[in-house]
């Protein structure tokens, strides 16, 4: 991967259901539970933010761009976050950006890019995540896409060597394409992190689990537990999922 002043390139399942039940977010949630505190006292989150950013994506991509300052907001309230976008799109097009700790930089970032069409890079996200966390440690990657279109053999491995690196993929999938669904499922589960399912177009939804994937990354259990007794429907999900 190389690198430059902003962005650099990143190296038969269930039949499909249109949008995610209140059941299922809630199972998500509580998936958490069963992760180790990733953060040490006085130590900043550091996660990243990973895009299908292929042509389908351009309504949800908007979506993040607004959605993302949550993020921060959760987070600060915690302890802080650090970020790094990483999206893909078009012909082997996958890039990363620095890390930014301010979500009107991330924000500036994301505005700057348009989707294309293309085929999925989920390797070369995890194998990004995997690389980023050898050099310095990487508290969880939160992906957001629609489709799958890998394989699925290549992806569950390198998952697992985020599991082993205690790096859990929150791994959030628009839509309900039942190949996807089922690669997304076996991430989560080899990374030690989470699967959930949201409805096209819903921000809310998208919302909820970014907030709940920030407290993670910024303060671990303990915080992904506090916000899900104030009641926050994404952090419940998680929560259930992952105890």
């Amino acid at each position: 991967m190389t690198k430059d002043r902003t962005d650099k390139p990143a190296s038969a399942a269930k039949p499909p259901a249109a949008t995610a039940s209140r059941s299922e977010i809630d199972a998500f949630l509580s998936k958490v539970q069963t992760l180790a505190p990733p953060v040490v006292a006085g130590q900043r989150g550091r996660l990243i933010f990973a895009l299908d950013a292929t042509m389908s994506r351009q309504p949800t991509w908007d979506s993040a761009c607004r959605l993302q300052a949550e993020m921060f907001q959760e987070a600060a309230s915690i302890g802080g976050l650090d970020v790094q976008l990483v999206y893909f799109r078009g012909l082997r097009e996958c890039r990363a950006s620095a890390w930014v700790s301010a979500p009107a930089r991330l924000s500036g970032l994301m505005e700057t890019i348009a989707c294309r069409g293309g085929h999925t890079q989920i390797g070369r996200v995890l194998a990004h995540a995997r690389g980023e966390t050898q050099r310095a440690r990487v508290h969880a990657l939160v992906y957001v896409g629609d489709a799958m279109e890998e394989a699925i053999d290549d992806l569950c491995a390198t998952a697992g060597e985020l599991g082993l690196l205690g790096v859990p993929a929150f791994m959030f999938q628009e839509g309900g394409d039942a190949i996807a669904e089922h690669a997304f499922r076996e991430i989560a589960r080899l990374s030690h992190g989470a699967y959930c399912r949201f409805a096209p177009g819903a921000a809310h939804e998208l919302a909820e689990l970014l907030r709940a994937a920030a407290a993670y990354a910024a303060g671990g259990m303990k915080a992904l537990s506090n916000l899900s007794a104030q009641r926050h429907g994404g952090a419940v999900r998680l929560l259930k999922q992952m105890s």
